[in-house]
């Protein structure tokens, strides 16, 4: 059984500085202004998806305790882009914050609170002082617990106060559409049309389908990008099959066509990624109906028995269960078929790896990646993705993925026989990104989320931070530049409707201007080069040698560390570039691990990955965990930047679930 490290300090909460706020109305707050309730700061970036996770988490805690409990989102950006407090504004809105946000662009909160990670939750007292340090997602469950034991010490002691917070609703956003993610084109034949049809209209000669994200809806709009013909969804958020008046969306995002004759079989037109709703949901064209395909909306983080803690799941390429519907899924984000594997191919970017979804059999499988967020190529199950957002199949039956937490254009080559392998075009990884065309070695992205094939076998990029379109060129191994200017494109699509003869054209989803546009495809590609930059993160300073790694989790009051399996914590370990771990990496039980660190390399970053199973009790009379209990695993992944130096620490400590 691992150890757990402690403290018993009263740590006297600092200070909330920043540039701004948002959600007070212009207020500026303080931890003064907050005193006598229960604070909970979530430092998070709008770019990461695991922050996404923890706003949803959090919602029903914030409700619940709405008179009790403030939560203060403190914005310290990874990438330059979420710096801009215009596009932080338009990040709080999309995700329907309800809590005050501190825009602490340079890190200056983030550093006071040591926070290491995206996400890291700190709970205050009514008093002002730290009583957890929370890593990572899944710890609503802990905080229901802790919340009503903090309400009931500080109501007798008379320092809790009960009433409102300083949380002021903007002004909303409106339109046709609100955020838009994806889109699909859908050719004379497939669209519904179903208006036009009833109206006695002539049908459309093609059409477009378009995930009205933030309206929790899907739109059909002609070629004008501005008439509707149809909506599917009821735009309330939350999951429900049914008509199209009826159906229930939450945050959708990808979009694929089925082939004809597969959809035939299947009976259904169109799969849906529904992304917050960690599902897989089928559209029928023809009378607007939708199903729920594969997921259980359950979030996919625990596996049953040993496997919580063991490797990654079942075997790459087997069934992961029989009933598609109790499958875990984790922010699937886009879909695509593929000719070669004859499924659906799904950038399952919540855990990091690439699905596939048979619509015919209802499989679903894992199809490329450990599980571990990074960029690191090779055989499918031993790579690594970060947050995978966008999906294209070339001619030759390859899939071009856009990796947008590495910046990275990735490619899954897939053999005749169905063995993949992964290749990386763009991108060195986590924290490198930037605005730079030339070759494709010294090219950067700024978090891609959407990539198209082009009619020459080259591919566009929706290289949704940078404002811009960009295009790889296989043949050349070079980066370029097709359109800048762009407000947040999130996908990116080649227009199928152009009159013969004509100049091609791209249709973009410029997601922060709420809409679709044509963007022309230049002759001559432009040239940028606006830098290569680092995630500015504080390196924290360690000796060469040995350095001993401590994760601190305690278990939630009434819970359990899950035993029935042998240890239920687990380290994976490695390092960027591979030689700075001397010793100490890979995977074992336990949260403490002692490595050594080379001499000779001077600085690097230390990948870290922590989880620990607990289950609810009560305990039976023997001690033991029910047979039936509900089990929770809490899990985070670190990239810890450090610089080598003699003076530097000898000890590491991380929180999972620190409790001071």
């Amino acid at each position: 059984m691992s150890e757990t490290v402690r403290t018993h300090l009263r740590v006297r909460a600092s200070e909330l500085v920043g540039r701004g706020w948002l959600n007070t109305g212009g207020k500026s707050l303080d931890l003064e202004s907050l005193r006598g309730k229960i604070v909970l700061l979530d430092f998070w970036t709008f770019c990461c998806i695991n922050c996404l996770h923890v706003l949803d988490e959090l919602r029903p805690l914030e409700q619940k305790y709405s008179d009790v409990l403030v939560t203060v989102g403190v914005h310290s950006p990874k990438f330059e882009h979420e710096a801009d407090p215009v596009a932080l504004a338009a990040a709080v809105e999309r995700y329907e914050i309800h809590h005050p946000v501190l825009d602490d662009p340079e890190l200056e909160t983030w550093k006071a609170y040591t926070a290491r990670a995206w996400p890291t939750l700190v709970v205050i007292d009514p008093e002002g002082y730290i009583v957890a340090h929370l890593s990572g997602e899944g710890h609503a469950d802990g905080l229901a617990v802790l919340i009503p034991e903090l309400i009931a010490e500080h109501e007798a002691k008379g320092t809790l106060h009960r009433g409102d917070g300083p949380y002021v609703a903007p002004e909303p956003t409106s339109g046709t559409l609100r955020f838009p993610g994806k889109a699909l084109y859908l050719p004379a034949g497939r669209g519904s049309s179903a208006a036009a049809a009833d109206a006695g209209q002539e049908k459309p000669a093609g059409t477009w389908l378009v995930t009205d994200t933030g309206h929790h809806r899907l739109v059909e709009l002609g070629t004008d990008f501005e008439t509707v013909l149809g909506t599917y969804g009821s735009g309330e958020k939350g999951h429900a099959d049914g008509g199209a008046a009826d159906a229930r969306f939450n945050e959708p995002q990808g979009l694929v066509l089925l082939p004809e004759d597969v959809a035939a079989k299947a009976g259904y037109d169109v799969v849906v990624a529904d992304s917050v709703n960690h599902r897989l949901r089928g559209l029928s064209l023809a009378d607007g109906t939708t199903t729920t395909l594969a997921g259980n909306g359950v979030q996919r983080l625990l596996e049953t028995g040993p496997a919580r803690v063991d490797e990654e799941g079942a075997a790459y390429g087997a069934r992961l269960e029989a009933d598609p519907l109790q499958v875990s899924l984790s922010s699937p984000w886009d879909v695509v078929w593929s000719s070669k594997l004859n499924a659906v191919v799904v950038a399952m970017a919540g855990v990091h790896q690439i699905f596939s979804f048979d619509p015919v059999t209802g499989a679903v499988s894992i199809i490329a990646g450990n599980g571990l967020e990074g960029l690191l190529d090779g055989p499918a199950a031993e790579a690594w993705f970060a947050q995978s957002s966008g999906l294209a199949e070339d001619a030759e039956g390859n899939i071009w993925v856009a990796d947008s937490e590495t910046s990275a254009l990735r490619k899954l080559v897939i053999a005749d026989g169905g063995a993949i392998t992964v290749e990386s075009a763009v991108g060195k990884g986590l924290f490198d990104f930037g605005f730079r065309d030339g070759p494709a070695a010294d090219a950067r992205l700024q978090h891609p989320l959407g990539v198209t094939v082009l009619p020459d076998g080259s591919v566009a990029i929706a290289d949704t931070y940078n404002g811009a379109v960009r295009r790889y060129d296989p043949a050349t191994g070079t980066v370029s530049t097709l359109a800048r200017g762009l407000s947040e494109p999130s996908d990116v699509i080649v227009d199928h409707t152009h009159v013969a003869g004509a100049e091609p054209l791209l249709v973009v989803v410029e997601a922060n201007k709420h809409q679709l546009v044509y963007v022309p495809i230049p002759k001559e590609a432009q040239q940028v080069d606006e830098g290569a930059v680092q995630t500015h993160r504080p390196k924290s300073p360690v000796a060469p040698g040995l350095l001993s790694l401590a994760v601190r989790f305690t278990a939630p009051t009434g819970q359990k560390l899950d035993d029935r399996w042998g240890d239920p914590t687990q380290l994976k370990i490695s390092s960027t570039p591979p030689e700075l771990l001397v010793a100490g990496g890979g995977t074992s039980v336990g949260l403490l691990r002692t490595l050594e660190l080379s001499s000779d390399v001077p600085e690097g970053v230390l990948h870290i990955t922590a989880r620990a199973a607990a289950c609810d009790g009560p305990e039976t009379e023997d001690g033991e965990i029910p047979d039936h209990a509900a089990c929770h695993l809490y899990q985070q992944d670190w990239g810890i930047p450090v610089v080598l130096q003699a003076d530097g620490d000898t000890e590491l400590v991380l929180d999972l679930r620190g409790m001071d």
